[in-house]
């Protein structure tokens, strides 16, 4: 192993070193984000070059503790064991999900936060030692482009840290690949090492990649603003409704991971669309009622594959007699062009079935794990029991 005990005049040569690209998405949840395809702006450092970069920082376990902290608070939130970039300048030690809660958590004080670092490291660089990004812009607009990205540090194990030990730093090639180059941090100076995810088991890892679930509001964030929310919340059916029935999802569990293990967690899409509270008597009635779409994120940390994982959600509030059948769609989230799939929810008036049309949203390239028709009598014959579905395996519940 080749190493350079130079910290100072380590990006640079890291830069020249490292060529491939990152890569990027832009995610969508219906009704709250713009309908945007994937591209490459200026504030999406690359991936390789923030890898040079956090290597050159003369790391110590203080720094190593406010990326545990705010990975912590991530993963407490529901999200995967990331820090962002834009938490990291904004407020060090901050998790994903903070700025949807109502009560926030007090603010983290650090005698040496990575920002005062970075910045001075960035400052430093002058020409012609500045490669890639860096070299085409002046220190303050990079470091705006720094806290803009969608970049982040990912820990997985951050909860195994010994308190001592400084972390191999890599980044997200951007392709399938199970290795990549990383740099681990030893006191005499830098060892360039082949990064997997088996040593990342065993040491700490930091993974430079792009964030893809901050602009979701996860289960557990919901849960702490509305504490009824995991028992349906404002979405439970009435009392006293009578031949009415809620429709849960009680258990989630991921059988494989979805994604590369650079990339993190997998972010399921799970969307339920139907006709709630359907009590039509006639076909002319039916122009009364139009389909509902629940939608929301689960996101299942690597670590977590195989298990079975409490969700207890509400996914048709008022499932009546008259409700035969719902649409559902699970997919994994892998970015691309907004588009639809459509299909069908099938209600009954006297006996006689009648199909109406609704549209489920998804992106151009998300893994479809399942995609069908829900049928009532299916429900009530597998009622509590985990049943497969793609890659999933999933608990309904009818009460």
């Amino acid at each position: 192993m080749k190493k350079w005990f130079l910290r100072a005049a380590l990006l640079p040569m890291l830069a020249g070193l490292i060529s491939l690209p990152g890569c990027e998405k832009v995610d969508d949840q219906v009704g709250n984000h713009p309908d945007t395809d994937d591209v490459w702006t200026p504030s999406s450092v690359p991936l390789d070059e923030l890898a040079g970069l956090f290597a050159s920082l003369p790391l110590t376990p203080a720094q190593m503790q406010e990326v545990q902290d705010a990975v912590s608070a991530s993963t407490d939130n529901g999200y995967d064991e990331e820090y962002r970039l834009t938490d990291l300048f904004e407020e060090p030690g901050r998790g994903v999900g903070e700025a949807y809660l109502q009560t926030k958590s007090g603010t983290k004080a650090y005698d040496r936060p990575l920002r005062e670092m970075i910045a001075d490291q960035v400052r430093g660089q002058v020409p012609p030692t500045r490669s890639g990004l860096l070299g085409e812009m002046d220190p303050e607009a990079y470091l705006a482009a720094l806290q803009d990205s969608d970049a982040q540090l990912y820990w997985p194990g951050a909860e195994n840290w010994d308190g001592e030990s400084l972390p191999v730093i890599t980044f997200d090639p951007g392709d399938a690949s199970d290795n990549n180059t990383g740099y681990r941090l030893t006191d005499e100076g830098i060892e360039m090492v082949t990064v997997t995810e088996e040593m990342a088991a065993k040491e700490p890892v930091w993974v430079l990649n792009r964030n893809d679930d901050a602009q979701y509001q996860t289960l557990s964030v919901l849960r702490k603003n509305d504490p009824e929310w995991g028992q349906g919340g404002s979405l439970g059916t009435r009392s006293g409704d009578t031949g009415k029935k809620c429709l849960r999802l009680r258990t989630f569990r991921m059988l494989r991971n979805y994604d590369n293990w650079f990339r993190g967690a997998s972010e399921f899409f799970v969307r339920v669309g139907a006709v709630e509270d359907f009590t039509a008597s006639t076909e002319a009635e039916m122009k009364l009622y139009n389909p509902s779409l629940t939608d929301f994120v689960v996101v299942i940390r690597r670590g977590q594959v195989g298990t079975a994982m409490k969700v207890n959600t509400v996914l048709v509030s008022e499932w009546t007699d008259q409700l035969d059948r719902v649409g559902m769609m699970i997919s994994e989230d892998d970015g691309g062009t907004r588009t639809n799939w459509k299909c069908t929810t099938i209600v009954k008036i006297h006996s006689k079935s009648y199909g109406i049309d609704l549209d489920i949203p998804y992106r151009s390239y998300d893994d479809i794990v399942w995609r069908g028709q829900l049928a009532r009598s299916y429900i009530e014959r597998y009622n509590g029991k985990a049943c497969r579905f793609g890659g999933l395996d999933l608990t309904f519940e009818f009460d």
